[in-house]
């Protein structure tokens, strides 16, 4: 019982950091009818809330202030500032959306990108706020035409290190007396502190930029201020390791292939690093997050490219074995961890408690959860256990496998309502409160790698020794620790299931 708890509450709180992130959690509670939510050392209420963006839109307007709102509303929409644009696509969403929908009830529907841009930069002044500090210049800048392109993407990062678990410490911009990075991060996972810069390539007509200070938009190669945005974020000192992040603000030309710009930027790279000043080097992530040129569109491609400065074993191609690569990521977490952040970009917590939605309904099952079965035995029913569960999609319907308190075990199948769906959609390894291999389609000898090792290295090494006796290595693997027999033993089981069932995945991914 012990054990099936912890399970139960390592799945919610996995559930929670896949919405919320690795930062702090929302802090928030309903009393009455009216829902109340902290964010930093302040505490914000309203009745009309019952969605987290229903608050981020709220939060929005009161971060930029009613006046300025009223303001740019006066003028003609393409003389507004950007956010003012977002904003005007926003509401024409939301209206088409809801037409014919019943007050009071909540509607789900595809995000496009005014709702990424606009949401998103209310959820990062949020995630700031509530985890770090939002200095009143991030608010100036971001008001400030001139200035808004650097801080709307610097949100973005800052936006996206905190979802990763950094804790970020914003610089004094009062400061003039040396050049500074816009903020350190220390990583949650390994301690580490980093400096970080970030840099966006100004396009005329694109974010309030000029034909004065951006580039013309007919130009073709992306990267061709790459060099330049990276020496310049070179400049500012740094007394640990850095953090580079360049967005080359294009096009999508192919969303199904490797980016156009993909080649060219690992050439620019290259060449810097082969004249490297000491102590310049850095992870830099080159990022393509265009949802500013796709307001209307509900599928935009998320691009980024990462790449070890001076960092010669960080994303850089060579021919490595399962182990060697795992070891390898091991030792760059924080780097890995960030692409990942950077590609899951943005995520927008679906409650304020970080459960499922559709848990509100009451008709969610749990593994390990006693429930009445009105339907099974004699009215009123039958309490049953339930042991194991999955979904059929294509019937909308869940099968659930019971454990009555006569020792019977059953399957049954419950109909799932539409929001049950979208939740199993979104989390289907967590949906019925454990962690589970639901939806878990693994295309990657690496992944499965991981996920094989989370099992057998718990195995002791005299089980290790036997599951492996067969074979011309056995004789050689006495003198091998628990922790190396379980990544070799690991490393045999992934490339064998992939020449077995998927070769050509062995062929994408060579190791």
């Amino acid at each position: 019982m012990a054990a099936e708890a912890a399970r139960r509450t390592a799945a919610k709180q996995k559930l929670r950091e896949r919405q919320q992130g690795r930062g702090k959690g929302i802090i928030s509670a309903k009393l009455g009818d009216r829902r109340f939510v902290a964010v930093g050392n302040k505490l914000l209420q309203s009745p009309k809330w019952k969605t987290f963006l229903d608050f981020l839109f709220d939060y929005m307007r009161i971060k930029l202030g009613t006046d300025w709102a009223n303001e740019e509303l006066k003028r003609e929409l393409s003389q507004r500032h950007p956010i003012m644009q977002w904003y005007d696509a926003v509401a024409k969403t939301q209206s088409l959306e809801r037409k014919g929908c019943q007050a009071g009830v909540v509607k789900s529907y595809l995000m496009n990108g005014a709702i990424i841009c606009f949401m998103g930069t209310a959820y990062n002044l949020y995630l700031l706020e509530h985890n770090a500090e939002l200095q009143e210049r991030y608010i100036k800048r971001l008001l400030d035409k001139k200035n808004f392109q650097g801080t709307y993407y610097e949100l973005i990062v800052a936006g996206i290190l905190l979802r990763a678990g950094f804790r970020l410490e914003l610089e004094d911009e009062a400061n003039n007396a040396t050049k500074h990075c816009e903020f350190s991060a220390v990583s949650q996972t390994t301690g580490q502190k980093y400096w970080v810069e970030a840099k966006m390539r100004s396009v005329e007509g694109i974010l309030g930029k000029s034909k004065n200070d951006g580039v013309k938009a007919t130009d073709r190669d992306a990267t061709r201020n790459l060099t330049t945005h990276l020496n310049s974020a070179l400049q500012k000192p740094a007394y640990d390791q850095r953090l580079i992040f360049i967005d080359l603000n294009a096009e999508i030309v192919n969303p199904d292939s490797l980016p156009d710009w993909f080649n060219k930027a690992v050439k620019r790279l290259d060449a810097k690093e082969r004249d490297l000043k000491e102590g310049h080097d850095a992870y830099v992530f080159v990022t393509n997050l265009p949802f500013h040129r796709y307001l209307g569109a509900t599928s935009i491609a998320r691009q980024a490219l990462a790449y070890g400065l001076g960092i010669s074993d960080f994303s850089k191609p060579a021919t490595r074995s399962l182990r060697e690569t795992y070891h390898l990521k091991q030792k760059h977490i924080d780097g890995h961890e960030i692409m990942g952040a950077i590609r899951d970009y943005p995520v927008f917590p679906d409650t304020f408690d970080g459960s499922l939605r559709s848990d509100e309904s009451g008709l969610n099952i749990k593994i390990g959860e006693s429930y009445l079965f009105s339907d099974l035995g004699e009215p009123p029913g039958t309490i049953g256990t339930v042991t194991a569960a999955a979904v059929n999609e294509d019937k909308s319907e869940a099968m659930v496998a019971v454990t009555t308190l006569d020792g019977k075990n059953m399957i049954l199948s419950q109909k799932l309502t539409g929001e049950q769906l979208d939740d199993y959609r979104k989390f289907p390894d967590l949906f019925f409160g454990e962690q589970s291999s639901n939806g878990g389609n693994i295309e990657d000898p690496l992944q499965l790698f991981e996920f094989l090792l989370k099992t057998y290295s718990k195995s002791t090494r005299e089980k290790l020794l036997e599951f492996m006796s067969v074979g011309s290595y056995a004789v050689d693997l006495k003198a091998l620790s628990q922790p190396e027999l379980a990544e070799l033993y690991c490393e045999r089981l992934a490339l064998n299931f992939f020449v077995q069932h998927a070769p050509e995945v062995l062929n994408r991914h060579p190791r």
